[in-house]
């Protein structure tokens, strides 16, 4: 098997004016595909292991052959990551919304008076994070939700965790429009989440299983 890139469920002007065309249409066909051709390259080496999803490749990462772990846990992280941010945004302005990860946050965030204080705490965390790399809400194996961060195209999965919501904190997510402001880019990112993805992902979640890129 051979990993391709997903298409976009909107078209790479939708998201403006939070992230421009340009920057989607570079990070998709661009960033992306180089991930692609790079996991793509890199399992050559093992024909055996084309014929798994790559989330599985990821959840068993210290089982891939020495020769080709690293590049598949940055070049597959980085195409897995990418698959799923590419579905938890939309033109559509979901900033507030209802759901079963609504309940789940307030559960597992009780310490926070509201969602203001939640997304005050997220948006601490993508400053926090050095360099390249994400911010994550994760369902542990507690069925709690998590916020952590990881490093360059680290996968929560490697972790033992299943995402359902990730940020891409890397600057060519942004650059163009933002330049070195990764607060703003942050900030406005609320108005393009897409909340029933998240709720889908977060339900699916809770029985254990991850989004298939």
């Amino acid at each position: 098997m051979v990993y391709t890139l997903p298409k976009l469920p909107y078209a790479y002007d939708a998201l403006e004016p939070v992230i421009d065309a340009k920057t989607m249409e570079i990070h998709h066909t661009k960033h992306h595909q180089a991930y692609l051709d790079k996991l793509n390259k890199a399992l050559e080496k093992h024909p055996e292991l084309q014929k798994k999803k790559v989330e599985e490749l990821l959840k068993d990462i210290n089982k891939v052959p020495e020769d080709i772990r690293t590049a598949v846990r940055n070049h597959g992280g980085g195409h897995y990551n990418h698959s799923l941010f590419w579905q938890i945004l939309s033109p559509e302005n979901q900033e507030d919304f209802i759901g079963a990860v609504s309940k789940g946050l307030k559960e597992s965030f009780s310490d926070l008076k509201n969602f203001d204080e939640f997304k005050n705490k997220f948006e601490e965390a993508a400053m926090s994070r050095f360099g390249s790399g994400w911010v994550w809400l994760v369902v542990n194996k507690d069925k709690k939700i998590e916020l952590i961060t990881t490093a360059n195209q680290d996968c929560p999965l490697m972790e033992g965790r299943i995402p359902i919501l990730g940020l891409d904190v890397w600057e060519h997510a942004y650059y163009l429009s933002y330049q070195n402001k990764r607060n703003e880019y942050v900030q406005k990112w609320w108005k393009i989440i897409n909340w029933k993805k998240v709720d889908e992902l977060y339900l699916t979640a809770l029985k254990g299983k991850e989004f298939s890129a």
